[in-house]
């Protein structure tokens, strides 16, 4: 056999080594601008309702282009409390998607509020607002007292419209303000994936009654776990800044509980951290853009795999690289690419699994009322793939090509490196 040569050897060991090295779902972009803040409030003893939480929450609601923001210690939070200001409530439905987290449905559940599932668009993933339209007209009847639709059957009362900037695109918000503005509806805006996204020159978060953000690990700024509300109306935002706070009133005394409340508050330690990435956040937004644009030039070309889609006026922020496997096979590309991807050290994920067919919802009987074809179409093809700002081109040649290899193959392929590999690490952060 002839040896190889000194360049070749390096090269393979370089590849052998890259092979064994993980490759995280997503990671945080942490410097020393975010370590110098939050020791800073370290070293004030001021570690919650202090100065950097109203600092963090001014410059968010101007960076959004809101009058007000309010931070939560998360984004389920956030959605709750909005839930209870917007008085969504036992007697209530609200329509929204089945394609997402599951937060976007508890939040209902929590006030004892019920979800009206609509259908996504299949080529953007989001809530498609000719079946919201459908639905109203085809479940619900005018009520001339409440001025509101009422449901033909249980007699709830058609409350709101959530819709969800699913992966960071925005919905198609006019149709859906104009189908609010018709039926006297509200809107509450989930863009927890979707931070600095725009549409029609707006940024999302700046269309409904109120919106909500999320700031955990892997989203495009974190403060560790953290939410923020945003709104221009003062009577929602003064009620969320109470209700966070157990309660209290914020023109009376510290043990002076106007309504009934929670502990949803963010600490000055979180805020601070939050406070530097937004600093940087169209560093980040540029960095994650980057990404993207490179598994679009190497996967494109990829026989039965679909790629994010754009919207006509919309801007993405990259809350996650979501690609689907169309191949029909036994087992599903899906599960194939999932599992072949997590052998060879690649962490990926179902995103996201239909709120419908959730274990815990099947079990209160809250099936939707009608099918959801694309819905349950996209849950079964879905996979999100690494996505972080400081992934490096290397990086993203590897999971390119490990999905060309898998699919290419119809079967998972492993390598001596990616077998030891799997052994001894998990595929998932």
């Amino acid at each position: 056999m002839r040896a190889l040569s000194i360049e070749q050897a390096t090269r393979a060991k370089s590849i052998s080594g890259a092979s064994l090295r993980r490759i995280p779902l997503a990671k945080p972009d942490i410097g020393e601008r975010e370590i110098e803040y939050v020791v800073r409030v370290l070293r004030s003893g001021r570690l919650s309702l202090g100065p950097v939480l109203e600092q963090f929450e001014e410059r968010f609601a101007a960076y959004i282009g809101t009058r007000y923001a309010v931070a939560t210690n998360s984004g389920t939070s956030a959605l709750h409390l909005c839930i209870k200001a917007l008085g969504i409530g036992p007697d209530d439905e609200v329509l929204t998607t089945s394609f997402t987290f599951a937060a976007s449905t508890n939040c209902l559940l929590y006030e004892r509020a019920l979800p009206a599932f609509a259908d996504i668009d299949p080529a953007t993933l989001n809530v498609d607002p000719a079946e919201i339209r459908e639905i109203i007209r085809r479940d619900y009847v005018w009520h001339r007292v409440l001025r509101r639709p009422v449901n033909r059957r249980s007699g709830r009362v058609l409350k709101a419209i959530l819709p969800v900037h699913v992966f960071g695109l925005p919905c198609a918000m006019n149709p859906i303000l104009e189908i609010a503005h018709e039926f006297n509806l509200r809107v509450l805006e989930d863009a927890c994936e979707a931070l600095g996204a725009e549409c029609s020159g707006r940024r999302t978060g700046t269309f409904g009654d109120a919106a909500v953000f999320a700031f955990y690990a892997n989203k495009q700024i974190t403060t560790a776990e953290g939410g923020m509300i945003v709104t221009d109306d003062p009577q929602i935002a003064r009620f969320c800044r109470s209700v966070r706070n157990q309660g209290r009133d914020e023109a009376a005394s510290w043990l002076c509980h106007a309504r009934l409340g929670y502990n949803y508050r963010l600490s000055d330690v979180h805020s601070a951290l939050g406070l530097a990435q937004l600093e940087k956040i169209d560093t980040l937004l540029a960095a994650r853009e980057r990404v993207a644009r490179l598994y679009r030039a190497r996967l494109r070309d990829v026989p039965n795999l679909v790629l994010p889609a754009d919207a006509p006026g919309c801007k993405r922020s990259w809350f996650a690289y979501v690609i689907q496997s169309c191949d029909s096979g036994s087992p599903p590309a899906r599960d194939r690419l999932m599992n072949g991807l997590c052998q060879r050290g690649i962490a990926c994920q179902v995103y996201f699994p239909a709120i419908h067919r959730q274990p815990y919802f099947r079990e209160v009987r809250l099936a939707p009322r009608r099918p959801l074809p694309h819905t349950e179409a996209a849950a079964d093809r879905c996979l999100a793939l690494p996505l972080f700002p400081q992934m490096t081109a290397r990086e993203v040649d590897r999971v390119c090509a490990a999905v060309r290899e898998i699919l290419a193959n119809g079967a998972i392929v492993q390598s001596t490196d990616d077998r030891e590999y799997a052994a001894t690490s998990s595929a998932v952060p």
